[in-house]
């Protein structure tokens, strides 16, 4: 199934988000847009599809090897793709980088955490729940909280406000360079950096 560096991949890198073209670019999807950027910088040119993922193999500039995925089932049953693809290249949860939305952070913020809960976010009860375990490490991408009397679902699915697209699009690309920090740094020196 893998092609290469299957038997000695580093590091499991997931961008949480709903598929589908009428979700992308979505603040529920930062996920999705941080993996995106991360294959443009790793020059991936190629997604594999299974383990209900899009996924590819791809090696950092300081030489770890890293698979990006990005599940296709939908967020709340995100749990599911990213335990066979710990499965399948023999990982375990502590090389997993999971990223995500947060609406307790500002849009342009970012956050490094290693463990803890789900915090309300479906995608990571998912996670939590199929893997059995907390101890991924978690990039959090700001959007803030919705504005007025907009709910919550209503707030994720929608695209980022005009004020807010470049503060989101500057923190798309911190939590990209977090991503590669975290493959060869220990957490608390990224979260100097990136928190």
């Amino acid at each position: 199934m893998g092609f290469g560096f299957k038997k000695n991949v580093d590091w499991l890198i997931v961008g949480l988000g709903n598929p589908g073209p009428e979700y992308e670019h979505t603040l529920h999807n930062m996920g999705f847009d941080t993996v995106d950027a991360l294959a443009e910088v790793l020059r991936v040119n190629y997604w594999k599809d299974g383990c209900g993922a899009l996924y590819a193999e791809a090696q950092t500039p300081e030489g770890a090897n890293v698979v990006l995925a990005k599940p296709q089932s939908f967020m709340n049953t995100s749990g599911g793709p990213v335990s066979s693809l710990l499965k399948e290249y023999k990982l375990s949860v502590k090389n997993l980088i999971v990223v995500h939305d947060d609406l307790d952070l500002e849009p342009g913020r970012i956050r490094i955490k290693q463990g803890g809960s789900a915090g309300g976010h479906n995608g990571l009860k998912s996670i939590i729940n199929k893997c059995g375990d907390t101890n991924f490490i978690h990039v959090k991408v700001g959007i803030g909280h919705p504005p007025g009397r907009k709910t919550v679902i209503d707030w994720v699915l929608s695209k980022p406000l005009k004020a807010n697209a470049e503060d989101i699009e500057f923190a798309i690309h911190k939590a990209k360079d977090a991503c590669l920090a975290l493959t060869h740094e220990t957490v608390p020196n990224v979260q100097n950096k990136f928190n």
